[in-house]
């Protein structure tokens, strides 16, 4: 029987069979590479059983199901699954949102979650690109209960005129978690007057325009957008990204997006939350950064847009002659939850 407690051993005593199943075999930590390793090694486990799951993962079997030593198991949902997979011998399953929604936890516990907000427009006319939202991803996170998903959209670009700021991106949440959206691209010049302008602050930092320097990132979340420039080609920054600063406009460029962060948790390696990339008036515009960041214009086209579901921000306005062109949207934001099953 498992859990048959401590037996002291004679010298030279021989073991029965059900001694040894008893207080050896039962009652043994076997190490495993993964789940589905241990549900072909232990088809029928016994209450008391525990195991080890490569990673650092110890588990006893309470007559039920494999819990975390403690009681806290893995969490149950009652969505249904985008999909699964085995990674290491173990398998998962993960639940993708791309809108927002509720996610019902039927069986309180442990989930790994990605929360990306959403990002921050760029600025019109030599406008600074707009800040990558928030990247959070929690490894154990704990869930309960019903959830409301929130997945942000990104922040509008600004419409063609030579007075506007981008708007900062909207924040994603799961329940008490959250992530923020990412800061708009900062404006070149008024109507009126030239304007030394910053980007805003958010996720990940919106660029500067006219020598004004980048809005600053969230602590582990992403970066500063980069500066603009007065002199040359009027450059604004670059918007910040999760793995990376924005670019500093140059006499001659626009500044470049950051970098966004790739992970996996779906089984697929995908880069999220680039920068959007600064506008200029004639020149070379900054690139989109990697993971969704949306490129600069040098002219009176528009600039583009941050990609959908990535938290990209948009690209900075250019200038040819008048008002110039539109700042570039925020793409919106993804929520994504991945259990052990």
């Amino acid at each position: 029987m498992p859990g048959a407690g401590r037996l002291t051993f004679s010298a030279g005593q021989v073991l029965t069979a059900a001694q040894v199943q008893d207080y050896l075999q039962d009652q043994a930590v076997m190490n495993f590479s993964g789940t589905a390793a241990r549900a072909t090694g232990i088809p029928t486990p016994s209450a008391g059983m525990v195991s080890h799951i490569g990673g650092g993962t110890v588990q006893v079997y309470n007559g039920t199901a494999w819990v975390a030593l403690g009681g806290v198991p893995n969490a149950v949902l009652s969505n249904t699954a985008t999909g699964t997979y085995t990674d290491g011998g173990t398998a998962y399953a993960y639940y993708t949102f791309t809108a927002s929604g509720t996610a019902t936890i039927t069986t309180a516990g442990f989930a790994d979650v990605l929360l990306v907000g959403g990002g921050g427009g760029g600025a019109s006319a030599r406008g600074g690109g707009g800040g990558a939202g928030g990247h959070l991803q929690i490894t154990n996170a704990y869930l309960s209960g019903t959830l409301t998903v929130t997945v942000g959209a990104g922040g509008n670009g600004a419409i063609a005129s030579n007075a506007g700021y981008g708007l900062n991106g909207n924040a994603s949440r799961l329940g008490s978690y959250y992530s923020p959206g990412g800061g708009g691209g900062g404006m070149q010049r008024s109507s009126t007057s030239i304007l030394s302008s910053p980007g805003s602050n958010g996720g990940s930092g919106g660029g500067g325009a006219w020598g004004g320097a980048g809005g600053s990132g969230t602590g582990g979340l992403g970066n500063a957008g980069g500066s603009g420039l007065s002199t040359g080609v009027n450059g604004a920054g670059g918007g910040g990204g999760a793995n990376a600063v924005g670019g500093n406009a140059t006499a001659s460029n626009g500044g470049n997006g950051g970098d966004g962060l790739a992970t996996s948790l779906d089984n697929v390696s995908t880069t999220r939350c680039g920068g959007g990339g600064g506008g200029t008036q004639g020149g070379t515009h900054g690139s989109g950064g990697s993971g969704g960041g949306g490129a600069g214009s040098p002219n009176n086209n528009a600039a583009s847009n941050g990609s959908v579901n990535t938290g990209g921000g948009g690209g900075g306005g250019g200038l040819a002659s008048g008002d110039g062109s539109a700042g570039g949207a925020g793409g919106s934001g993804i929520v994504i939850i991945r259990v052990r099953t």
